[in-house]
């Protein structure tokens, strides 16, 4: 790309037996508010439920007594079966807590196989579900469908059963939207899908409480591999108008925004509020940019962490060694593939690590991948350890995962919002952001503290990135002390 852009996102089709691989329908038509948490961690739960506890079916529940239309009464059915079981007892208690009228549950269900031959292809929502990789609500009458042989056993594969829970806790989501009156006819499909992500979060942290009958949610590689799905399935390319879900930041933050905020939060998107969070972070690729990446060389750094001093001038600024990392640096151990030490005031980087970080990665054209790579992961590495001499220069601690760690993260999310501004040079550009989200939910080492302590929470990870980006340096500052 132009060495004044940062381009920070591959684009991979999705594609699974030669069929793209969709999110939700486009016939779609988003609660009630969470228990409290710690002030200290908004992921620590109230409820029984724990970051190393049990994640997923409830052993030696009975199964829900439920049948889905062209269903085979396999496992994947009566998976997505128990799933809506618990997502209409939920909602049938908690919707006239937040919005009006009657609950209304959907009752019928449907199921097919995307592998079956073109006579064994059932109507779904006025189309033929021959071929059809998908889950979906349809709002002409009010059902709810989903991919048996293909979709949800990929999601359970990749990312544990709780990824297909997600799913269709999102496309019930859907089916709250028109009785809740909080999306119609005319709202765009960007705010019915962000209502609908909201909505699924607001379930997602009833699970995680410990309430849910067939389900059990820990806040670890629980909630990290339901975010993991919900990544997978995002807009990949900005400029394609078909695309309605959303970013995988985009698409985070609504999860996040239910699952904290709950229900009533959930009401609260609409297109203006969406704006407001997308500022002037980029939306789409600027001419030449989207097979264009900035090489993670010395030339590129250097440029970068001139960006850094204006954005957090610092009266003794810290020394950039690009001859490897800082391997002697007294009671801190050395983080690879960039180190801060704050004896020496010095950050050092092993360039050609750094560069590997930033480009290709296993995994990243795999179907539902939730590894997006780009040089923005090496990028925001590099900016996470400048933001620690910012931490020293503010006596504030540079040590403790929960505490300087996330602070750390929180930090690197101010400056990826200074570097979306129309003057920064470098400057961020479209799946920037995905992959600093790709990161965070894979190694988390942009939420690492100066010794390299990272917490066990991918959403832990994520939400401070998102308060960085969204609500600026003084929130860092006052959530994590």
């Amino acid at each position: 790309m132009k060495t004044t852009r940062l381009r920070f996102g591959a684009v991979a089709v999705l594609m699974v037996l030669g069929v793209e691989l969709t999110g939700c329908g486009s016939d779609t038509v988003g609660g009630a508010d969470i228990a409290a948490s710690s002030a200290d961690n908004p992921w620590e739960l109230a409820g029984s439920a724990s970051s190393s506890g049990p994640n997923g079916p409830r052993v030696g529940v009975p199964d829900a007594p439920l049948t889905a239309v062209n269903g085979d009464g396999g496992a994947v059915d009566k998976l997505a079966l128990n799933t809506i079981a618990d997502l209409q007892d939920y909602w049938k208690t908690e919707y006239g807590k937040t919005f009006p009228g009657t609950f209304e549950p959907v009752t019928r269900y449907l199921s097919w196989d995307a592998k079956a031959p073109e006579e064994q292809a059932i109507t779904f929502c006025k189309s033929s579900t021959f071929h059809v990789v998908n889950a979906a609500y349809c709002g002409l009458d009010h059902t709810i469908g989903w991919d048996r042989g293909v979709l949800l056993p990929k999601l359970k594969e990749k990312f544990s059963e709780m990824a297909v829970v997600m799913v269709l806790a999102h496309e019930y989501g859907h089916a709250i939207q028109g009785q809740a009156k909080i999306a119609g006819f005319l709202t765009s499909a960007i705010v019915k899908e962000q209502q609908a992500d909201c909505l699924a979060g607001v379930f997602l942290r009833h699970v995680a409480e410990g309430n849910s009958a067939h389900f059990t949610l820990n806040t670890t590689d629980g909630l990290n591999a339901v975010l993991g799905a919900t990544v997978a399935v995002r807009d990949q390319d900005p400029d394609n108008p078909k695309n309605v879900h959303g970013s995988a930041f985009e698409r985070v933050t609504a999860v996040q925004i239910g699952y904290t905020d709950g229900a009533s939060a959930c009401k609260k998107i609409n297109k203006g509020e969406i704006n407001k969070r997308r500022g002037n972070l980029p939306k789409s690729f600027e001419q030449d940019e989207e097979n264009h990446q900035l090489p993670v060389d010395v030339d590129s750094l250097t440029s970068l962490g001139q960006a850094l001093g204006k954005i957090f001038p610092l009266p003794k600024p810290p020394q950039f060694d690009y001859a490897g990392v800082v391997r002697t640096c007294s009671k801190v151990t050395t983080t690879e593939p960039v180190s801060y030490c704050p004896s020496s005031g010095k950050i050092g980087t092993d360039v050609s690590a750094l560069a590997a970080r930033g480009g290709p990665m296993t995994g990243a054209g795999e179907p539902l991948s939730a590894v997006v790579d780009g040089d923005y992961n090496a990028f925001a590495m590099f900016i996470s350890r400048y933001v620690l001499a910012v931490q020293q220069d503010r006596k504030l601690t540079l040590t403790g995962a929960g505490t300087a760690g996330l602070r750390t993260a929180c930090l690197t999310g101010v400056v990826t919002t200074e570097l979306s501004e129309p003057s920064s040079d470098p400057h961020l550009s479209a799946n920037d952001l995905d992959e600093a989200v790709s990161g965070l939910l894979a190694d988390g080492l942009v939420a690492a503290d100066v010794d390299g302590k990272v917490v066990a929470g991918g959403f832990q990870r994520l939400e401070a990135f998102r308060m960085g980006v969204l609500d600026g340096e003084s929130a860092c500052l006052t959530h994590y002390r």
